[in-house]
């Protein structure tokens, strides 16, 4: 297990979802108090800073597709919430292919400089095929997609500190190219934040070479230590540094039978249509993979109600009982939960009240014990 004392002392930080598309955050006939408008996340951008959330990331779909008929667009979504926070780091999802670097790297300088410092991006490296053809542009086979994005990436970073960027790649080519202003520039963030995620030994030498930032989908403590260590390993051998999100779907309530009851009438109301238009369509992006680590590659029905495997990382309990399995996602390399949640007001709210507190608690905890505790249980 790869994880520096000074990380485990850190505190885990927290990210949500941004509901920016339509039918929540999971695909499900139950009610979600949980809209995809402009105001209703304006309020719930400001009520997650008040709440212990350092980051919000703006989902990305641009066509009706599995149960989500609407979507405001993620990047301009991106720089609205930044407009209306104080503190609220923004993290807006992009696709290489529909973007072009340099575009991208112009707008999210400006957006940076407007707020203070606190956009950032996840670059897709793409999933959903209909999203690419329909539009005329190429679909590239799994590798390559992550190849182009690798020199996305690389070509951001170009713009974003050189002021003679030059860039010679197979998807890009930059050739002395100058943007003014700079995004803002700090000791240790150089420039804005850039997450990627993917489970598939593509997208982890792609972190371990590149981002900052990995994101896993839902998965339990092996699952994710697995992917840990591999991308620990892959940029060590490239003198780089990477930090590690994961992603959960939190049920917090006063009793686990409450917690759990939850859980079962989300799955029971699954929009079965919907989930397994989403299953075959994810399924082809899973086993194009040749070791078969493609995202969603191991994932059961149930598991797809929540788009990104959210319940495997089983946030799904009373406050101790999560404080606790959050506290052992940390000791085993996450250095920020990314949440989902069914009804968002209430729930982000309930979070920075009941829960949140109690994670705090705990880690003192570990800042009073060694470098390397023992576990200190989990929600079984």
């Amino acid at each position: 297990m790869s994880l520096s004392t000074d990380a485990l002392h850190e505190p885990l930080k927290f990210a949500y979802w941004v509901p920016n598309v339509s039918g929540g955050l999971v695909t499900s006939d139950i009610e979600q108090r949980t809209d995809w408008g402009y105001e209703y996340n304006r309020e719930l951008a400001v009520l997650a800073e008040n709440n212990g959330f350092e980051y919000a990331l703006t989902q990305v779909r641009y066509t009706a597709s599995y149960g989500a008929a609407y979507q405001h667009e993620s990047v301009g979504f991106s720089l609205a919430l930044l407009l209306a926070t104080q503190r609220l780091k923004v993290i807006a999802a992009i696709h290489p292919g529909l973007w072009h670097p340099g575009v991208l790297a112009k707008f999210i300088a400006s957006a940076d400089v407007i707020s203070g410092g606190r956009a950032a991006v996840n670059v897709v490296s793409g999933w959903f095929k209909d999203e690419f053809t329909k539009l005329g542009e190429a679909w590239l086979e799994h590798d390559e997609r992550y190849r182009r994005s690798e020199e996305f990436i690389r070509v951001l970073k170009e713009l974003w500190t050189d002021d003679h960027a030059e860039f010679g790649g197979d998807f890009y080519r930059i050739h002395d190219f100058d943007i003014k202003p700079k995004p803002e520039s700090s000791p240790g963030r150089p420039y804005p934040e850039i997450f990627q995620g993917g489970n598939s030994t593509a997208a982890r030498k792609l972190a371990g070479r590149v981002s900052d930032w990995y994101f896993s989908n839902g998965k339990d403590f092996n699952g994710f230590t697995e992917q840990v260590d591999e991308v620990n390993d892959y940029a060590a051998a490239n003198n780089h540094a990477v930090k590690f999100g994961l992603n959960g779907f939190l049920i917090a309530r006063e009793t686990e039978s409450e917690a759990k009851a939850v859980l079962r009438e989300i799955v029971e109301k699954a929009n079965v249509e919907a989930v397994e238009g989403f299953r075959g369509a994810v399924k082809q992006a899973g086993s194009s993979t040749s070791d078969q680590k493609g995202m969603w590659a191991d994932s059961e029905f149930s598991d797809l109600v929540q788009y990104n495997d959210g319940f495997r990382t089983q946030l799904i309990g009373t406050p101790e009982q999560i404080a606790r399995r959050a506290i052992e996602y940390k000791r085993r390399g996450a250095n920020l939960l990314l949440l989902g949640f069914l009804h968002y007001h209430e729930d982000v709210r309930y979070f920075g009240e009941h829960v949140l507190p109690v994670i705090r608690e705990l880690e003192k905890d570990i800042d009073r014990s060694s470098a390397n505790p023992e576990p200190i249980g989990s929600l079984a």
